[in-house]
């Protein structure tokens, strides 16, 4: 049975999680967990008892987006047009990940001993080589075209520079528009 916290305790650990979305979101993993509990208006003993590493923030953190992640491969499986499930995943990870900086961090890695999110994203991973191969066989998509690739496109979108965040979603929606252009057979 799950240890259920004190109401002040699941506060703090609310605004710890907020407090790292918002920090991840803007200014990546990189961010020191000093500031995160500064931000949350906890003391640093109040965050490592809940969080003892940036791994298990993070993968709590992100449980979200991950969701969102699934959801997108998921309906790009579900389309009976491999180019368009294919495109569709493309664009709206891209935009995902342009939205926030920290989840295509831990996405492409950078946190690979986090066993919950490696599990999670090798799951999203194995879907969207379905999708390529799907499309491949439907000589939609080159075939040369491997998964690393898509990986390095999340990894460019993610270092696009914008004045403010709805001008990263557009610059991320054009970048997806040409990368797509170069996959398509």
């Amino acid at each position: 049975m799950p240890h259920l916290l004190r109401s002040d305790a699941q506060d703090n650990r609310e605004r710890v999680l907020d407090a790292a979305r918002a920090l991840f979101a803007t200014e990546g993993l990189d961010v020191p967990m000093r500031e995160i509990a500064r931000r949350a208006g906890v003391g640093p003993a109040t965050l490592y008892r809940r969080f003892p590493t940036k791994e298990l923030l993070a993968t709590e953190a992100f449980e979200d987006q991950m969701r969102a992640c699934y959801a997108i491969v998921d309906e790009g499986l579900a389309d009976p047009d491999p180019w368009h499930g294919f495109a569709l995943v493309v664009e709206r990870l891209c935009e995902l990940h342009a939205r926030d900086r920290g989840f295509t961090a831990a996405f492409v890695s950078a946190f690979p001993h986090a066993l919950d999110f490696a599990a999670d994203r090798a799951r999203a991973l194995k879907s969207i080589a379905e999708l390529i191969r799907r499309a491949q066989d439907a000589g939609r998509v080159h075939p040369d075209v491997v998964l690393d690739d898509v990986i390095l496109v999340l990894m460019a979108n993610n270092g696009i520079q914008a004045p403010t965040p709805a001008a990263r979603v557009a610059a991320s929606r054009r970048f997806a528009a040409l990368a797509l252009r170069g996959f398509r057979a």
